[in-house]
């Protein structure tokens, strides 16, 4: 069993990767705000995540698999309606049960997936502790007001926490202006940034043995800041834009990597975001959302 999970687990890491490359340039096209363009990493999240997806004529899928893959059926409801699995190793004669072209092949995944197994609840098991230790750090943290604490122990504001999330701030901070502070932590919280964040940790550590598997999550929290600090300053005029971009520079980054900060990610290409900061009309929200939204199931489906 562990070597046929290791064997999907490949499989999906290797069409991720691909999906994610992708994602990587379209980001990088500029005039779609990242509050929008952040979405597109579902491509490579459901990918990694989920083995099998709806197959599809307009997938990009269709045309890659006429020269690197295949995918294999597992549910037909009709002629429209099927399910699959990508199947870029094709290392297998048959899937249920799953019998090897190679005998040895069948030793070799249960070996690797031992080795995948084993080396992703670790990486697992200290996120857990690193998680637990914060949490146990700031417990003593000091109310301020409703919800937004000072503690000694942080070194930048940041979001701790899920289900009941605080904002905690360094002790210096007492007595500061924190409107611009407190309106992107509270963004944060609107948005779940912290659960996101837990989230792209814990599937970067599934697929641990993937490089870009954690270039991905790089950029993927870079992101979460850049929609953040857009839909913080989406109601600010351009002089308020620039005391936001004041702000960012005047915070200290928070150690903790597990939490939203205010100081976190690259800052110049944070402010650059907000100092360019364009309130969308209707008419360019209908069509960004559609452009993602045609991505996402061009990318999302395999081959028809």
């Amino acid at each position: 069993m562990i070597g046929e999970i290791c064997y999907w687990i490949f499989n999906m890491s290797i069409v991720a990767s691909l999906m994610g490359l992708i994602v990587l340039l379209v980001r990088r096209i500029k005039g779609i705000p990242r509050r929008i363009s952040v979405f597109l990493w579902l491509i490579p999240f459901f990918r990694m995540c989920i083995p099998f997806g709806i197959n599809s004529s307009w997938s990009l899928m269709s045309l890659i698999s006429r020269f690197t893959t295949r995918t294999v059926t597992v549910y037909e409801a009709g002629d429209d309606l099927a399910f699959s699995f990508t199947n870029t190793i094709m290392a297998a004669d048959s899937y249920s049960p799953m019998t090897y072209k190679v005998n040895i092949l069948e030793d070799v995944f249960k070996v690797a997936g031992t080795v995948w197994l084993t080396v992703a609840l670790a990486i697992l098991i200290a996120l857990t502790i690193i998680y637990v230790t914060t949490k146990i750090e700031t417990d003593d943290a000091r109310l301020l007001e409703k919800g937004i604490y000072l503690s000694d122990k942080v070194s930048g504001p940041a979001v701790y926490g899920i289900i009941r999330p605080k904002i905690i701030l360094p002790e210096s901070y007492e007595g500061q202006d924190l409107e611009y502070v407190i309106q992107h932590e509270k963004t944060h919280i609107r948005r779940l940034d912290n659960l996101w964040r837990i989230i792209g940790f814990i599937v970067a550590s599934l697929h641990w043995f993937n490089p870009l598997s954690w270039i991905f999550l790089k950029y993927f929290l870079e992101d979460l800041e850049l929609a953040c600090d857009e839909m913080a300053v989406a109601n600010y005029g351009e002089e308020e834009r620039k005391d936001y971009a004041r702000a960012l520079l005047s915070c200290s980054q928070s150690k903790s990597m597990l939490v939203s900060a205010f100081g976190g990610a690259k800052v110049r290409t944070r402010i650059e975001n907000v100092l360019s900061y364009k309130q969308m009309t209707i008419f360019s929200a209908i069509g960004f959302t559609a452009l993602i939204i045609i991505i996402i199931y061009t990318l999302i489906t395999n081959a028809g």
